[in-house]
């Protein structure tokens, strides 16, 4: 598939002269994401119909982005560090206004139904993105936030990336919706971003990190290939039934059922030992399990790592109900007091968020949320028709977690090997479940 060609790169700064607060401490929630890549999520859209005039999108495009940082204005800043006398690190958020980068790029040979109707997520989308291989240590002198709008020949892909030290994906997507509110609208937001940072009792920040916490090496990653699978509200609905007769409760979510598919196939499909352990990590969001909880609209990343650990044995001969209810029992046990208890242990040992495909190779990871409004983000011109992430954070097992385009519908696009990928589809449980 051909190359895409860059157009334009430029900064957008915000509308506003009004001085801003000029810096914001980072938690520990934030911190640990500093080795690490950012987040990296775009939206396909078909062009808008009559076509604008040429370059018309563009301009009102970062106009209304310039509009949105007005409110969302930490992501105009940088990071900001002060290195101590200990060879330790301050990291802090400067909102300096030194501009979002924008990119306008073409993709001429490329259409719609390429990204749609092809089997594995094609490598071009991975340039539909800004920032690419760039870590969230080096927003210090990258920009927090980029933008990229490729045309296609029948199409527009917004591609968004967020240095994740400063956002998690609930505050990722809260952005996108808002600018696409103010680029349809006018310069007002239904939820307006709450940007004082939350820290436990008696927290002393800045918070001095370890050179350690800046030395993260991943080795190279074996062929793998990317696969988003759909699951009507039926199939969904049908699966948690399924699930939750299986161990006769009512309390087990949507998402466990699906999650505990998933987790199920590939490790059939793997042929594992009985003996051998696999693991799903899971990123938890914690707003609302903080109590008080935290505002919807708290604009930052507040998220903690979970991981459930089961032999294959007991993975594919106890049912699909027992690995959905090990799931629930898991998430349930993430609460205020583990919060805190997470939070006040960081700042004594801080610690990046650990990896666990470089400690196992028979690991899967979720992030992102269903419950995210991926298809609400209509700039003008039409919702969305499919949602793809980038390059960032791809490795083995790294399994995206997406709102459906179909109400009650959702999409789990996942990083495989291609062999995995093909057994999955001689797996009855699995293929009983998914459309593809």
């Amino acid at each position: 598939m051909a190359e895409i060609s860059i157009i334009s790169t430029t900064l957008v700064g915000q509308v506003s002269t009004k001085e801003p607060t000029t810096r914001i401490e980072l938690t520990p929630w934030e911190l640990q994401f500093l080795p690490h890549g950012p987040i990296q999520k775009g939206l396909l859209f078909r062009k808008p119909t009559p076509p604008p005039q040429e370059n018309s999108v563009i301009d009102h495009l970062k106009t209304s982005l310039s509009h949105t940082l007005d409110l969302f204005y930490p992501l105009a800043g940088r990071l900001g560090t002060t290195v101590n006398d200990d060879n330790t690190t301050y990291f802090f958020i400067n909102c300096n206004g030194a501009g979002a980068q924008f990119v306008h790029a073409a993709a001429d040979c490329v259409t719609v139904a390429d990204i749609l109707e092809s089997v594995y997520v094609p490598r071009i989308v991975h340039s539909f993105f800004p920032l690419n291989g760039v870590r969230n240590s080096e927003g210090v002198s990258q920009p927090l936030l980029g933008v990229q709008v490729t045309e296609l020949v029948d199409g527009i892909f917004i591609g968004c990336t967020i240095n994740h030290s400063i956002a998690d994906g609930a505050s990722f997507w809260h952005f996108f919706n808002s600018w696409s509110e103010i680029s349809r609208s006018s310069n007002e937001i239904t939820l307006s971003p709450v940007l004082d940072r939350w820290f436990v009792d008696d927290a002393r920040y800045p918070i001095p990190n370890p050179q350690s916490m800046l030395v993260f090496t991943r080795p190279p990653s074996p062929p793998l290939q990317e696969r988003v699978f759909h699951f009507t509200k039926e199939k969904v609905a049908a699966l948690k039934a399924i699930v939750n007769a299986e161990i006769g409760t009512n309390q087990n979510s949507s998402l466990q059922a699906l999650l505990a598919l998933l987790w199920r196939s590939v490790t059939r499909s793997r042929r594992f030992p009985e003996d051998q352990e696999s693991w799903y990590a899971f990123l938890i969001g914690m707003r609302p399990r903080m109590r008080p909880p935290l505002p919807q609209q708290y604009f930052g990343a507040a998220a903690q790592s979970g991981i459930l650990k089961m032999k294959a044995g007991e993975l594919l001969e106890c049912g699909l109900g027992h690995a959905a209810w090990q799931m629930n029992k898991m998430f349930a046990a993430y609460t205020a007091l583990e919060a805190t208890n997470f939070l006040e242990s960081w700042m004594k040992n801080p610690q990046p968020l650990s990896d666990i495909n470089l400690i196992i190779n028979n690991s899967l990871f979720a992030s992102s949320s269903p419950r995210f409004n991926v298809y609400g983000t209509d700039f003008g011109w039409g919702r969305p028709i499919a949602v793809r992430s980038g390059g960032g954070n791809k490795l083995y097992g790294k399994t995206t977690l997406f709102q459906g385009a179909d109400e009650g519908s959702i999409d789990i696009e996942a990083c495989l090997f291609p062999e995995t990928f093909e057994a999955m589809m001689e797996d009855a449980e699995f293929m009983e479940a998914v459309t593809v």
